[in-house]
Parts: structure tokens; sequence; C-alpha cells
């Protein structure tokens, strides 16, 4: 297995901490691409909106107007939902960093001083009643 590769079932120091920050650039790159979807569909709430605009002042039948105002509330909406879901994306990749500090802080210096030693240690619970 090549060290970019990461096996799920694979819970040691080191690949729990592989595996959170992968977590963290995965949400951080969610979250730019959300960021871009919302400022497209903000931008076509608006344009549906001076279409619907433009369909009332030429006076054509206002059921086309009602029907493109409709998808401009409709974006509109979609885009402040998605706006939500981006701001919650950042915060989980924030919130995974702060679990990959936690982790380190505890198990660090404990893998450390594993991995540096020629004889081989019990696996956890070995001891356990």
């Amino acid at each position: 297995m090549s060290s970019s590769e990461i096996k799920s079932d694979d819970n040691g120091y080191k690949d729990i901490q592989a595996k959170l920050d992968k977590l963290s650039k995965a949400l951080d790159d969610k979250a730019v691409e959300l960021e871009g979807l919302q400022r497209r569909m903000k931008a076509n709430a608006t344009r549906a909106a001076d279409t619907a605009q433009a369909i009332e002042n030429a006076d054509l039948d206002p059921r086309f107007v009602e029907m493109t105002s409709a998808v401009s509330t409709a974006l509109g909406g979609a885009a402040v939902q998605i706006r939500h879901l981006t701001e919650d994306a950042a915060a989980s990749a924030a919130h995974s960093r702060v679990l990959q500090r936690s982790h380190a802080r505890l198990y660090g210096r404990l893998d450390e001083i594993r991995s540096n030693r020629s004889e081989r240690t019990p696996k956890p619970g070995f001891l356990a009643d």
C-alpha cells in the first residue's frame, strides 16, 4: 500500500492523523465548491427576477411573470440554504482540525515512544480482564 492510500480499517495513531487531515482538506474543498455554487445560484436568482420584470414590462401573459418570479424565489432560497451548508462544511473542517490536534496531544507522545523502541508492545486491551 502506498503512503497516499489509507485503508479504512487502519486505526493506528498515524493512520487516524492522516484520516483527520484528509477529512479536513475534503471539507475545505467542498466549502469552496459550495461558495461558488451559492454565488452562481444567487446570480441566477437575480437574472430570473430581472427576466420576470422584463416579461411584466413587455405586457406578456401574467402567468409567465409569476412562474419566472417563482423560479427567482426558489433560486434565492436555495442560495441561502447552500450558504448555510457552506458554513457547516467550514465549521466541520475546523472541528476536525481541533480533533486532530487533540488526538495528537493525547496520543502523539505515546506513539513516539512505541514507534522508537525495538521491543514489541502488547495490543490495547491485552491486560484487560
